[in-house]
């Protein structure tokens, strides 16, 4: 059996680091390691750079796992990195080259993310985008109390327009070479579980768990389900 892997979690727009901690404590049941990188939310290949860079901190062999927008900082990431040992895309894009967060969540319908945004101007140049407060629980986690969605909507990352237009730029997407598995909501409004679905399949995934009734927020509301899939790939990974 080859080195265990640490798994790396990399939060994606209108989260934080801390989204993961309910997956967190239960990996760290089953004696796994765990590190939840602080994704600047900037752009994919800046924020892609920074994930690499914790990689090669940790100097082991990684699973490195993404929610949001972090599934496209983590195929960029994984690019050629033979740390990486497996995928995990959590509510996640999985994008071919070309492709932008903005682009894939448009490609289907049922998002109404689009109309729950605040935009204000940045010194970077450009807008950066949050969700409104009184919008949030609604928008991103529905299927959590309403104390702790107000605690979280308080607690987001805001991200750049760049980054939600910025396309991957890897000559190859690391899921054409990484194995795959997916987990996502069935009522996800921020990306559409039609569009969760189709770049599931189209990444041969490994193993895709569709949660009924789950928002947006999955590491949170169902964390025993991002947990199995991340166990999944970790055993792989063991192989």
């Amino acid at each position: 059996m080859s080195e265990q892997p640490v798994i790396v979690l990399v939060h994606g727009a209108f989260a934080e680091s801390a989204s993961w901690n309910r997956v967190i404590q239960r990996l760290h049941t089953n004696q796994l390691t765990a590190v939840a990188v602080a994704n600047p939310l900037r752009s994919v290949e800046g924020d892609a750079a920074y994930v690499r860079d914790v990689i090669s901190g940790i100097g082991r062999p990684v699973v490195l796992v993404g929610h949001s927008y972090g599934g496209l900082v983590i195929t960029q990431a994984a690019a050629g990195n033979p740390a990486v040992r497996a995928l995990v895309y959590v509510a996640a894009f999985a994008p071919e080259p070309g492709e932008s967060a903005f682009l894939l969540s448009g490609k289907f319908e049922g998002s109404t993310l689009g109309g729950a945004l605040e935009a204000y101007p940045v010194a970077s140049g450009g807008n950066e985008f949050r969700i409104a407060t009184d919008k949030f629980h609604h928008q991103f986690c529905a299927d959590l109390e309403a104390g702790e969605a107000a605690l979280m909507a308080a607690t987001q990352r805001p991200v750049t327009e760049q980054a939600l237009t910025d396309a991957l730029t890897a000559d190859e997407p690391a899921w054409r070479t990484t194995p795959s598995w997916f987990v996502h909501g069935e009522r996800d409004l921020n990306i559409p579980a039609a569009a969760l679905r189709f770049m599931a399949e189209r990444a041969g995934s490994r193993g895709t768990r569709e949660v009924a009734g789950a928002s947006h927020a999955l590491a949170a509301s169902e964390p025993d389900a991002v947990t199995a899939a991340i166990l999944d790939a970790v055993h792989h990974a063991q192989e």
